[in-house]
């Protein structure tokens, strides 16, 4: 598989899981966070702000997934870049005792989907013409 193709791949799975996050948190956030066994902050702003980030972010990855080859810095921002600090808070504030267990599964999400992102893009450049990639 060349770099377009796995990117293209990676980017749609970074659609849906950013999507699906972010769409959980504006439509069911009491019951998304019990889900995660912690309370919904008060007032509830920076939870909201959080659901449309996401939605926006992961409507971001149709770009790349459409012409992985122009829109590389998308997925070197947002997939490696924030999937990898993202993992690293969500270690950080459990190493800290700050955060519930429940939160390893978003560091090993991000964290696998930054990993996934940083090999796509490794992998050869087709140098194709339009159309090919």
């Amino acid at each position: 598989m060349h770099a377009g193709r796995a990117l293209s791949v990676v980017a749609g799975i970074s659609l849906v899981y950013d999507l699906a996050i972010g769409l959980a948190l504006l439509a069911a956030t009491d019951r998304f966070a019990s889900l995660f066994g912690v309370v919904v902050p008060e007032p509830r702003t920076f939870v909201t702000l959080l659901g449309v980030f996401l939605v926006c972010v992961g409507l971001g990855y149709l770009q790349p997934m459409r012409d992985p080859a122009r829109h590389r810095a998308y997925m070197w921002i947002f997939g490696v870049l924030l999937k990898t600090a993202g993992a690293a808070v969500f270690i950080g504030y459990y190493i800290a005792g700050d955060a519930p267990s429940s939160y390893l599964l978003f560091a090993a999400t991000d964290g696998s989907l930054a990993l996934a992102t940083l090999a796509a893009i490794g992998l050869p450049i087709h140098l194709a013409r339009k159309g090919e990639v």
